[in-house]
């Protein structure tokens, strides 16, 4: 279900910003829908909707956090939406994924609340000037329920910067962001 949810989410977030933000170059688009259907945001409107206390979860994963994990909160969500959209159709399914993105697609048209992708921002910035970047997973710690990653972002082998996140992608964000900063990278 989560399969398709995504597939139907995407339709449905490109067909709305394609018709209200008529303005936006195809990169825009494209940057403005990732926004939206990251797992940061699914995620955000899952703990809205307090998805979280009705999943049926393993003790393990039950005892590692697993209502409040960001992954799993996305998954649901787009579980969700498919479901809407095999028991009603793409119309039902439209009409609820816009209402829980109205917010965050509100604040987009404002220009402020959107989650920028650092990753993008910074890997767009090193090849221009003909250079690649590398992740590289340095390690982890603490208990499995508040485990902690560690990551630093290479280009020319050397590291850009460092951060830690309560996972690899939140981890690679920051770094990512760091190493914006230290470039002088103006619009972060």
């Amino acid at each position: 279900m989560e399969f398709l949810g995504d597939s139907v989410l995407s339709l449905i977030v490109s067909t709305y910003i394609y018709n209200d933000f008529k303005n936006l170059p195809e990169g825009g688009l494209s940057k403005l829908r990732a926004s939206l259907v990251c797992e940061r945001s699914l995620a955000k409107c899952a703990e809205q909707l307090c998805l979280g206390k009705y999943l049926l979860l393993s003790k393990g994963e039950e005892s590692t956090g697993g209502r409040t994990r960001p992954s799993i909160l996305a998954d649901v969500l787009e579980a969700i939406i498919a479901a809407i959209y095999l028991d009603g159709g793409i119309a039902e399914a439209e009409r609820f994924t816009i209402s829980i993105l109205s917010e965050s697609i509100n604040q987009a048209k404002d220009g402020k609340g959107v989650f920028k992708d650092y990753k993008t921002a910074l890997q767009e910035q090193i090849q221009q000037l003909d250079g690649s970047i590398e992740y590289v997973h340095v390690k982890e710690y603490g208990p499995e329920h508040k485990k902690v990653f560690t990551v630093d972002v290479c280009s020319g082998g050397k590291a850009l910067a460092r951060a830690d996140g309560r996972s690899k992608k939140e981890a690679e964000q920051k770094a990512a962001h760091k190493a914006l900063k230290k470039i002088g990278y103006e619009k972060i």
